[in-house]
């Protein structure tokens, strides 16, 4: 199995405030010694409006990250497309692209917080027209050399070129957040990459799986296990009273984070707010226990079909490294 992080970076942490930015600078270094330790990707958020400084630039750190390493891969998880001018962001991702030296693995979303659709002005029920019109100007931009014009109904473009070019070609890969089978089988109709959320059980998670591959196999694309990730949320814990603790406090920051993003009127919608209603259903498929635990998960996580993870670490570098250690040499 390959493992990853899937980070959500705060400009403050436990003894300093946002002003002074070392939550970020916890983050690089955090990434920097994954890298030392055999992780393979390092995925990053986005986020707006939240009221505990979430990161809301992730490609500028992820350049900071670039510069700092050499073989990590660079994820967002993801860009939300509808809030982004494509063609400004279609250059941003680029230039990461050649800093890193071709590492990075664009993610992409619609989005799925009421308040961030709010605080931009932007109708949720927009999010799915802009969407689609934000994937054909990035790709358009990525792919072609030669001056064109956009006349869409979000966005309009007239003669430009868009610089500079990717490391990759044709362009870095995409990878979209879906969940709904209908959403499964638009990624794989394109060609791109999967993540899996992190709340879903294995048997939801390996259904998807089959799913995306049938329909990528009869669109005449080739399946590799690693153009899917699972999210997963990880504590390495010394025993019962460690695990629990731990839940409880992942209970707590997951009930703020659905506060933020329900809309008023109560509906749920995807992501965390798809599970939000039913009483633990927001941890129960955590990677939280013991390192024979978290093995004896991992196991069952992979016989379902799952052999690339993001993990998103409760803990710091004791957790990075104690999964590291006790943990990933079981999967090499």
């Amino acid at each position: 199995m390959r493992f990853g992080l899937l980070c959500s970076a705060q400009a403050d942490n436990d003894k300093f405030g946002p002003e002074t930015g070392q939550g970020f600078r916890d983050y690089l270094d955090l990434n920097v010694e994954a890298e030392t330790l055999g992780y393979h990707s390092s995925f990053s958020v986005e986020h707006h409006f939240s009221g505990w400084n979430q990161v809301s630039a992730p490609l500028t750190l992820l350049t900071c990250l670039a510069m700092r390493t050499t073989r990590l891969r660079l994820g967002t998880a993801v860009m939300v497309l509808p809030w982004h001018n494509p063609v400004l962001l279609a250059e941003q991702t680029a230039t990461l692209d050649l800093i890193s030296n071709g590492r990075l693995d664009f993610g992409i979303g619609k989005g799925y917080r009421h308040g961030e659709f709010k605080g931009f002005g932007i109708p949720r029920e927009e999010a799915e027209a802009r969407f689609e019109e934000a994937i054909e100007v990035i790709m358009r931009s990525w792919t072609s050399r030669s001056r064109f014009s956009h006349h869409g109904r979000y966005w309009q473009f007239e003669d430009i070129v868009v610089e500079p070019p990717t490391a990759q070609r044709p362009h870095p890969p995409f990878w979209v957040a879906a969940a709904s089978p209908s959403s499964i089988r638009r990624a794989a109709a394109r060609g791109f990459n999967l993540i899996l959320d992190q709340y879903a059980g294995a048997d939801a998670i390996g259904e998807r799986i089959a799913l995306y591959r049938s329909e990528r196999e009869a669109r005449g694309f080739t399946f590799d296990p690693m153009q899917v990730a699972v999210a997963r949320q990880l504590y390495v814990a010394k025993d019962k009273a460690d695990k629990e603790a731990a839940l409880a406090r992942q209970a707590e920051y997951t009930r703020r984070t659905v506060a933020v993003s329900r809309s008023p009127d109560g509906n749920a919608g995807s992501h965390v707010l798809a599970y939000a209603d039913t009483v633990g259903a927001t941890e129960a498929n955590t990677l939280y226990g013991t390192p024979d635990e978290i093995c004896d998960m991992l196991t069952i996580l992979n016989e379902a079909g799952a052999e690339y993870v993001l993990l998103t670490i409760l803990g710091g570098k004791e957790q990075l490294r104690r999964f590291a250690r006790d943990v990933m040499p079981a999967f090499s």
